[in-house]
This record gives structure tokens, sequence and C-alpha cells, in this order.
């Protein structure tokens, strides 16, 4: 049977991307595609990236696959289910499925959308025994981590086992979409051929708002020399000049990060790159190896300047050590960025107050601000689901339409942000026009309580 591997991002119609041009490869297919390679399967790669619908189209007509399956997320879902009606209408004989992170607590939406099987957890294993089970003819109960339809009834099979040693895995398979395409935007918006790169899977933190869909609250990594490895495979075949570590949390393990220092200066591997982390997982030490290994960019979440929020969240870090550590990052010549949240669960105005001031203390390179929203199967969505306002549609909307009671306005928390953009921005650069800005924000926030 031939597979077709597919996604619903379109570079063309995110606006805000075409501002930043900071696209990367689809890793979680071409992880997969990859796998399905090793297993001697006729697989090919559609990468939406740098294509329109119309294209999709055609280069559907061309392969003319028997099973399409699909990659969805929070920000494709409404383009999947697009494609997937499409594909309903035009190809009623082709098999579908659907994996991905916004799956595995929507299987039923999913299979009542009219897809033949969802994937949940992780889809190498799971992609690969349902094809060969369906080229084959045989029963399909024993595969784990598929759903499907029988009799009008939702059957769940068991849960998929997760891949213990990821070095098992070939690397991503990254000759089946335009690499170059991806290289030379970069190239051009950015001055370095940039590519992402995974060393692990799961995150063993617990923060409210963060899902875990995928890869389960774990820890599993690569050995640094398959990071090594790959790293010298891309420098190689691709002529990659900086990197962007997808990992979670990638110094979580001190004793993994002096191991990886140790394989770039065995190989004199020098290589520019940017990661994420937490502020309690970084001390000097670990700054310096990450220095000498080429790191120009932490990003250092704590979401919010208020401890009582942090808390809530589940964060488990100090204020003051996010605070000291964005501080000692940027001492050390290496950019520091962080993230912000407005609009949790009892989120006062004294908190975003709070938060400003932590911004100050901070002054991080860069700033990405969010308003909260609740992604089912996470703790904040079982927290504020009876508060939700409205009943969407599944079908037309996603998890971040949802609304929530909160103790302000949608006018308040617009503000709120620009308030912080434009402090944190007067405070970095020194401009009194975005001082005057953040003033005027906290006005009409006070006005819009």
């Amino acid at each position: 049977m031939k597979v077709l591997l597919t996604h619903g991002y379109f570079l063309k119609e995110d606006e805000k991307e075409q501002e930043i041009m900071r696209p990367y490869p689809p890793l979680g297919m071409l992880y997969v595609s990859a796998y399905l390679k090793t297993k001697k399967q006729n697989v090919v790669l559609v990468d939406n990236t740098f294509i329109s619908k119309k294209e999709w189209k055609q280069k559907i007509k061309d392969e003319a696959p028997d099973i399409i399956a699909f990659y969805a997320n929070l920000v494709t879902k409404l383009n999947v289910l697009e494609l997937l009606q499409y594909t309903q209408k035009e190809y009623p004989n082709i098999i579908t499925c659907v994996g991905g992170p916004d799956v595995t607590y929507n299987i039923d939406n999913y299979l009542n959308a009219g897809f033949n099987y969802a994937i949940s957890g992780e889809g190498e294993q799971t992609l690969y025994e349902l094809t060969e089970q369906l080229s084959l003819k045989q029963p399909i109960s024993s595969i784990q981590g598929i759903a499907f339809k029988k009799d009008n009834e939702i059957i769940q099979n068991e849960a998929r086992t997760k891949i213990k040693e990821l070095n098992t895995l070939p690397f991503p398979d990254r000759d089946s979409i335009p690499i170059e395409k991806y290289l030379s935007t970069w190239k051009e918006h950015h001055g370095k051929r940039t590519l992402n790169i995974s060393t692990q899977r799961g995150c063993p933190y617990t923060c409210k708002w963060c899902s875990t869909a995928v890869y389960g609250q774990s820890y599993r990594r690569n050995p640094p020399v398959r990071v090594v490895e790959e790293i010298l495979y891309l420098q190689k075949e691709f002529a990659a000049e900086a990197l962007w570590f997808v990992d979670d949390v990638f110094t979580v393990s001190h004793k993994w990060i002096n191991e990886l220092h140790l394989e770039f200066k065995k190989n004199n591997l020098v290589i520019p790159f940017e990661i994420i982390t937490r502020a309690e997982r970084l001390n000097d030490q670990i700054l310096t190896q990450l220095k000498e290994m080429g790191c120009f960019r932490i990003w250092i979440g704590a979401e919010s300047g208020s401890q009582k929020i942090i808390d809530k969240m589940d964060r488990r870090v100090s204020l003051e050590v996010v605070q000291e550590m964005i501080q000692k990052t940027r001492a050390f010549g290496i950019e520091a960025g962080t993230f912000i949240m407005v609009g949790y669960p009892d989120e006062k105005h004294e908190d975003i107050l709070a938060t400003m001031d932590h911004i100050k203390k901070c002054c991080p390179d860069y700033l990405t601000i969010t308003k909260a929203y609740p992604i089912k199967g996470t703790g904040l969505y079982n927290e504020v689901e009876k508060d939700f306002i409205g009943n969407l549609d599944w079908n037309e909307s996603t998890d971040r339409d949802i609304t929530f009671e909160l103790p302000y306005s949608d006018t308040y928390y617009d503000n709120a942000i620009r308030y912080l953009v434009n402090g944190w921005k007067a405070k970095r650069f020194g401009s009194i026009k975005d001082a005057v800005k953040s003033k005027l924000a906290l006005s009409l926030m006070k006005i819009n309580k």
C-alpha cells in the first residue's frame, strides 16, 4: 500500500509567520517517514509549508495513495479537516488517518469528522503496523495506539508503549521535503542556514497549561554521541550553519549536558544554536558549557511575574531564580528570551503589575506574550472547563478560541499585553515613546477593569 504523509500548515496563509519567516521542517512527520522507509514501506511525504492548497490537491492526484496520514495540531486542525473533506469527496476509496498533539484527547471528534483511524501517542510503530495489517487484510485489534469506528461505535485500542531507546530511530527523512527552501529562507531573513533538531521526547514537569499528548510526562533522550552524529550529518549534507533544539527542557539533565559538551570537544564542534529550558536547570557551569558549544540564545520561561500565579500553574520554580538566571545568561554573553502569559485563572491587576516589575528586573533580549487558553487534556483545561463561555462548534474552532470567565474584560487583557510589551521595550531600548504607550495602556486597563 502506498502511504502519503502530510499536514495542514501553509506558510502563505500565516501572516505572522510571513513577517518573521522562521519556518521549520515538520520533524514529527519526518521521523515517521524515515521509520516507514526502514521497514520497506511505499511512502511519500507532501510538505505543504511552501505550496498552496491547489498544489496539494494536484499532488494527491499525481501520487494516488492508498492511505493518507495527516498530522494535526492546534494551528493546523481546521486546514486538516478541510483537506479531509476534499479527500472524502474526490477520493472516497482512500483510507485516511490522523495523528499529532491535537488527536489524543479528541479521538471521538476526529473519527466523527470522517477519519478512518486516529493515532494517539508516538506514530512511527503505530502507522507501520496499521499499514501492514491493512495491506495484509489482517485484524487491527492488537495494534496499540489506534482508534476507529465499528458499527458506529468508537473502538480505542490500548495505548502505544513509548519508544525507550530513541537512538534506534533513524534520522528524520529531511531528503523528502524541499529542505533547501527552508535553509535559503533562513539565510535570506536571518543570515544563517538553520535547521531544527530533537534530542529528547517527553517532559518530566507538570505545568498545568502544557500538553503532553504525544510523548507523555516522561524523559527519554538520545545519547550525546548520537546527537553529535546528527549535527555533523546536518552540516555535511545540508550545510547547516545554526540549529534550533526543539526539546522542552534542554538542560534537564546536567550529566547529559556534560557528556554532550565532551562530545562537542572531541569533534572540534562549535555551532550556533538556541534552546528552551528552565531557570533552576541552569548554573555557571552549564552556561559556560553551552556558550563553548555555540549557544547564542536561551529561552527561559516563568510565564508570570507573580509567584502566586506561578505556583497556581504548578511551575515549581522561584521567581527570584528566574530573574537571576535571565540576568546571568545575558552576563555570559548569551541572549535571553522569556515567555509571559496573561489572563491565567485568579490573576488580578496587581499580579500583572508584578509581572511588569519582573520583566524590568530581568530585562530579557526577547519577550513573547500570549493570553492563556486551555488545551484539552491539560490541568488548566480541566480546571476552567466549568467556566467556558459559549458552545463552540468543534469542526469550526480550535482550543485557542475557547474563552472562560475571568475577572476583567477582553479589552483589559488586550491593553495588559500592550502595557507589558511596551514597558519591556521602554526598559530594553530606552524608548520614551514606548514608555508613553505603556502608561496609556495601563490607564486603559484601569478603566476597563
